[in-house]
């Protein structure tokens, strides 16, 4: 089944479609390229071959087939990419393979299977009548309430932790999952619904799987009642409560909405950046569709990362009141660090989204056309509340402006608006210069700390560089055959066991035309594993993307540049055994390894 079912979804899903739904590509010829998501990567170095129906990175050496990709994108099994990409391919997997029902999989049926639950009892559950009647009101309708999967968890102790015992589920992998927590009392472990008496929202990942759920309590279920052991408690419930981090769930990369707005953020170009869920679902309802919101966190570096797939552009709404504005712009702070051009819209003083879109769709569009850029936000913003012609006024205005001179990276931006800061203050620009050059460049440390997130960092492969020379040298191969002549004329022992394999295959069963190529790209693609395939793919895919006006002359510079390096590597590895040989006392052995050592010397001067 297993292999049956991997070419039955290659043959179905093309790999450019499947990238495409992860990062933004650009055509480049026959293939398409992008910025690496795998490596900080300024310039398009990932490229994507359809004809191959293989991707390569030219940058960190990433690469592979689609199930590398997905694998690699996000951090799962091999077992876990060939369900999604069955799912997206509508391939059944109809033999159980006890190897690829693993843990992940088992909390996205967990996930899954509540969610189905969920949704049962807001469409039939009389309690969950008061639920939908709240969601109506809002401005949802029936159609909104299906797409989004919404539901409600019935005020119990024990509601969806019951069911999915009932289908088989551990307890543990349900508090794994985050729908229930356990809590030690009298001795013993009492679990309980982590969700009860409360809208819920799924969570979902890119391919549109649940993942994780909000819940909003009703207005009619905030009253103080009983805790798991039958006391009275005094405590007030949280309005919104979300599922907590989990195998499955980390809210610092989690964007609610992105599996609906990437197609549309790619399409306009920029995304809109929201606080809440009512207000992602309404603004979709409303024909505002390339909006995403944080889940229920400050916008994260990880988040802004992989937004930047897909555009470069953000717009955010800001919420006016002290808190929101503050969360706000330090989310904005890391955004411009990262390159993003920033735009906001600036809200109706005491409305939100949610409320605009639902009451009035085509204002809620204006106001996102509308959008303006941060920086004439924050100069307005400054200059409304100071006086500009007052000592006090112009302190106020500095403190407050010049940090966010200072955290623009590009400079030429910077003079614009330092320039501007000067004429509206009626100053010298060269005093704003001297301003902003006492004052520390503080937002690369954090110049927004409350909340603030540290990176993961990304360590990259170092590629040896014979692998990399190899690898074009190949490359020149599939450009023009006859290059064959030139490798031949080199002793093999200066190249790696893979490229001589791969080499002697390609002078045994490759006769010269471009399809007799491609049958033998084909056939070596499905024999060789591990590094020979890695190899070959990468080589195939730059012979594409590089094309070469002289190939011989690029082939004699890398032959070159292998027998070098390959000499200078024997050179080192000699002198450490002249070393070891003389401190033994070992003269003859000595003097054969300095004679050696005179002979490849004397051969790296001719190279």
């Amino acid at each position: 089944m297993r292999n049956s079912a991997i070419e039955e979804i290659k043959s179905k899903l093309d790999i450019v479609d499947v990238i495409g739904s992860y990062i933004k590509l650009q055509k480049a010829g026959a293939n398409y390229r992008a910025l690496c998501p795998f490596h900080p990567d300024k310039n398009p170095s990932l490229y994507i071959s359809p004809a191959r129906q293989i991707w390569k990175c030219f940058g960190c050496g990433a690469g592979g087939s689609v199930f590398d990709f997905v694998m690699k994108i996000e951090g799962i099994e091999f077992g876990d990419a060939l369900r999604i990409l069955a799912r997206k391919a509508g391939v059944e997997l109809k033999s159980y393979r006890p190897e690829l029902q693993t843990k992940r999989q088992r909390l996205y049926e967990i996930c899954e299977l509540s969610c189905q639950f969920f949704e049962k009892q807001l469409k039939e559950g009389s309690s969950g009548k008061r639920a939908k009647d709240y969601l109506i009101k809002r401005g949802l309708d029936e159609e909104t309430i299906s797409k989004w999967r919404l539901g409600y968890a019935p005020n119990m102790w024990q509601g969806v932790f019951n069911f999915l015992i009932s289908k088989g589920y551990k307890k543990e992998e349900i508090v794994e999952a985050g729908l229930a927590v356990r809590k030690d009392a009298r001795g013993e472990g009492i679990y309980y619904d982590r969700f009860r008496g409360r809208i819920i929202f799924p969570v979902f990942d890119l391919n549109s799987q649940v993942i994780g759920f909000g819940g909003r309590i009703l207005a009619t279920s905030r009253e103080k009642g009983k805790d798991v052991d039958g006391k009275t408690s005094d405590i007030e419930p949280a309005k919104y409560i979300n599922t907590p981090n989990t195998l499955l769930y980390d809210k610092s990369y989690v964007l609610y909405g992105l599996n609906f707005a990437k197609m549309d953020i790619r399409k306009e170009d920029a995304v809109v950046l929201v606080e809440g869920y009512m207000d992602v679902i309404l603004s979709h309802k409303a024909g505002v569709k390339n909006v995403v919101a944080s889940s229920g966190t400050a916008l994260t570096p990880s988040q802004l990362d992989i937004l930047k797939r897909y555009s470069e552009n953000l717009i955010t709404s800001f919420d006016m009141d002290t808190a929101g504005f503050s969360a706000t712009e330090r989310g904005i702070g890391l955004a411009q660090e990262r390159g993003f051009n920033v735009r906001v819209i600036v809200m109706p003083q005491g409305s939100d989204p949610a409320d605009v879109a639902s009451k009035n769709p085509q204002k809620w569009q204006k106001l996102v056309a509308g959008s303006e850029d941060i920086f004439t936000f924050y100069f307005e913003n400054a200059f409304s509340k100071f006086d500009k012609k007052s000592s006090e006024g112009i302190r106020s205005i500095s403190n407050i402006l010049l940090p966010r001179l200072k955290s623009i990276p590009n400079k030429i931006l910077q003079a614009h608006w330092a320039k501007e800061l000067a004429r509206r203050l009626n100053v010298s620009s060269e005093v704003i210069f001297e301003e902003l050059n006492k004052l520390k460049k503080t937002v690369a440390q954090g110049h927004y700390p409350e909340g603030g997130v540290v990176e993961k960092e990304i360590s990259l492969k170092k590629i040896p560089r014979q692998n990399l020379i190899e690898e074009k040298l190949l490359s020149l191969v599939f450009q023009k055959p006859g290059i064959l002549d030139l490798i031949k004329k080199i002793d093999n022992h200066f190249f790696s066991e893979s490229f001589n394999i791969i080499v002697g295959d390609f002078e045994q069963n490759f006769s010269g035309s471009p399809e007799k190529l491609d049958a033998f790209f084909s056939t070596s693609q499905d024999k060789y594993k591990g590094g020979l395939k890695n190899l070959l793919e990468s080589a195939a895919l730059m012979a594409e993307v590089e094309k070469e006006k002289e190939p011989e002359k690029e082939a004699e510079i890398c032959l070159k540049q292998i027998m070098v390096f390959n000499t200078r590597s024997q050179l080192e590895k000699l002198s450490e055994e002249i070393k070891e040989a003389e401190q033994k006392g070992d003269q003859e052995k000595t003097l054969q390894l300095v004679k050696e050592f005179d002979e490849k010397s004397k051969l790296l001067r001719e190279l």
